[in-house]
């Protein structure tokens, strides 16, 4: 059964009630890593306007030690 963002969002928030969740929906969207300190990301690979691992690459190049947690959205077939 798929997540989407907002489910997978709750879920967490549930688990974790001391954390603090940001969300992006597309490549654009991610800028705010820099201007938050985050401590784990979770990425979908086909987000909108750009390929997920070529986000994790960026992020990995740029920010230090930031744990990430890849999702996929695609059908199984």
């Amino acid at each position: 059964m798929p997540y989407s963002r907002g489910g997978l969002k709750q879920i967490l928030a549930r688990e974790f009630p001391e954390a603090m969740f940001g969300e992006a929906g597309t490549y654009e969207d991610m800028a705010q890593v820099d201007k938050e300190p985050w401590e784990v990301l979770v990425l979908d690979i086909f987000m909108p306007g750009r390929s997920g691992l070529d986000v994790l690459r960026e992020i990995e190049a740029s920010k230090q030690e930031l744990p990430g947690l890849v999702l996929s959205s695609a059908p199984e077939e």
